[in-house]
């Protein structure tokens, strides 16, 4: 790769190494340069710039980390779309992280423009969360490198999957010694059902005994019969031996100690054992608090169905430190940072225009063997954007009889004849609340894919500047268009047959554009003159497909 200052007249198809402000626009980072862009350059007095250039040996940041990315997500991992380098993995559902730090760290040996950083092994994820990055150090890889990495990952499996969890129903047996106050019981029950229900379990039993082994071993037996797993045991006195209460119990009961003691502070004092195939837990005292301690490491593994023994324990030494120590801020004392995660985008697909210039609802005419309007909505569902919003009027009826199939969110427009503003207020206030953004789609338009959705969601980074990400090809901007929610009190105050088109220009400084591999972001059909041109094309392009076949068997 070439990189260094060059003159304005070499700088033609080079790609943008640092953003360079001219006059009200800004041209960021990454951009590939354009005729036009060196125009506005010259105009506004730069004469030159840095700049990089790919040769022979290289591959293109977001190629390169696509094919990374596409080795790494495993089991339960989405994996989403390339955007300056850059592509993350996504869990599908809560579970338990399970990461191969060999294979991650043989990957990232490789060749420092090739990095992968993943969350820790074992770490609790919700759906959403992000478990990892792949980054291509600007702008390219060695293609050498890629390769490399592909050899390896390919060798191990895939390095980063998700252990769902699983529902379980749980048993909680709390032992009593005179003057135990009832309180603290409560206190057991209501901790213990806390960690379960966030986790997708429940607590099925609940029995309150003496501290003595005898009793303690039958109520165990009790919640075996009960199909309870796993039981846990709250001490009235904290376990200090294997001989002590609760492990005497257990081996009465017919069970057996696995482990007493982890390395893990808080948590130090678990045991762990096993009754008639089911886990018993001896629960430390820290186990009644809301803070992480080492019964959730324990926990987390069981009911993601993971095997928990000696050995595991043995191994959650290394970040088992988890007491607040002086020299870190407590957490009272600091604003909680938000785990990265997906972004919460919804979709707005709108479909109830007027259609004036067709004659006729151009929705329901067939485009590549389907009511027009099912292109839009199936690209939608098939992205990572969630809900799915389509606003009908203009033909509601007829509208949702095409795309019912495919179960989006309908809502309705009835004041469709006054424009184009009053779908996209349906659409905007049809979203949930804790969407972080909308990707507004027309319905007319049957080349926009989930890959082109999935590319917008990715560039989009409101704290990186990266608010409104728009779709082009070659530079001209077309649509989908995606937008932060900050912009939703303004696009809501639009009126008439407009869009929000202009508040690109009004904030051009968060304006990302997101260039598609083919025309989808320009092709709208309006008119019964494109409606025959596109079925034209399709049917040339077919008969070009089918010849090429036929000349290749």
């Amino acid at each position: 790769m070439e990189f260094g200052v060059v003159a304005i007249g070499d700088a033609l198809g080079a790609i943008l190494a640092h953003g360079v402000r001219v006059g009200e626009k800004r041209l960021k980072k990454g951009r590939v340069l354009s005729e036009a862009d060196l125009d506005q350059l010259r105009a506004g007095g730069v004469s030159a710039v840095t700049v990089a250039r790919l040769d022979s040996s290289d591959t293109g940041e977001d190629l390169a980390a696509t094919r990374v990315a596409a080795l790494c997500g495993g089991d339960g991992v989405r994996t989403g779309a390339a955007f300056t380098g850059r592509v993350n993995l996504y869990a599908l559902s809560d579970g338990v992280a399970l990461i191969d730090r060999p294979a991650i760290d043989a990957a990232n040996a490789i060749d420092e423009a090739v990095t992968v950083a993943t969350v820790a092994p074992y770490t609790r994820v919700t759906k959403g969360q992000m478990m990892a990055t792949i980054k291509i150090i600007p702008f390219a890889a060695p293609k050498a490198a890629v390769d490399a990495a592909e050899r390896v990952l390919r060798e191990r499996g895939a390095p980063v999957k998700l252990q769902a969890f699983a529902p379980h129903h749980a048993a909680l047996i709390s032992t009593v010694l005179p003057g135990t106050k009832p309180s603290l019981l409560d206190r057991n029950r209501v901790a213990l059902e806390d960690r379960l229900t966030s986790l997708g379990s429940s607590l099925a039993l609940e029995r309150r005994v003496a501290h003595d082994h005898q009793e303690l071993a039958d109520a165990l037996r009790e919640a075996v019969a009960s199909g309870a797993n796993p039981i846990l045991v709250f001490g009235a006195s904290a376990i200090t031996d294997r001989r002590d209460v609760i492990p005497a119990a257990i081996t009465t009961a017919g069970g057996e100690v696995v482990d007493f003691g982890m390395p893990v502070d808080p948590g130090n004092l678990l045991l762990l054992g096993t009754l008639a195939g089911r886990t018993v837990v001896g629960l430390p005292s820290c186990a009644r608090s809301p803070k992480l301690n080492g019964f959730d490491f324990v926990l987390w593994r069981l009911l993601a169905g993971l095997p928990v023994g000696r050995r595991e324990i043995a191994g959650m030494g290394v970040g088992g430190l988890l007491t607040e120590i002086p020299t870190r801020p407590q957490p009272r004392d600091e604003r909680p940072l938000e785990t990265p995660r997906l972004p919460r985008i919804g979709a707005i697909v709108l479909a109830a225009g007027l259609s004036s210039r067709m004659g006729s609802n151009k929705l329901l005419a067939t485009v590549s063997g389907k009511p027009l309007v099912r292109h839009a909505v199936e690209a939608a569902l098939g992205s990572a954007a969630a809900p799915v919003v389509v606003v009908t009027g203009n033909g509601g009826p007829e509208v949702r009889q095409a795309v019912a199939p495919l179960a989006p969110v309908f809502v309705e427009n009835h004041d469709f004849s006054k424009g184009l503003s009053t779908s996209l207020r349906v659409g905007l206030r049809a979203l949930p609340a804790d969407c972080d953004g909308a990707l507004v789609l027309l319905g007319d338009m049957p080349q926009v894919t989930s890959a082109l959705l999935d590319k917008l969601i990715a560039a989009f980074e409101p704290g990186e500047d990266r608010a409104i990400c728009v779709a082009t090809r070659h530079g001209k901007r077309g649509n989908p268009v995606l937008w932060a929610r900050r912009f939703f009190p303004e696009m809501l105050a639009i009126e008439g047959d407009v869009g929000a088109r202009h508040l690109i220009g009004q904030y051009a400084d968060l304006v990302v554009e997101v260039e598609a591999t083919d025309d989808g972001p320009l092709t709208d059909i309006d008119t019964p003159e494109a409606l025959a041109a596109y079925q034209a094309r399709e049917i040339a392009e077919r008969a070009s497909s089918n010849e090429a076949m036929g000349q290749t068997i």
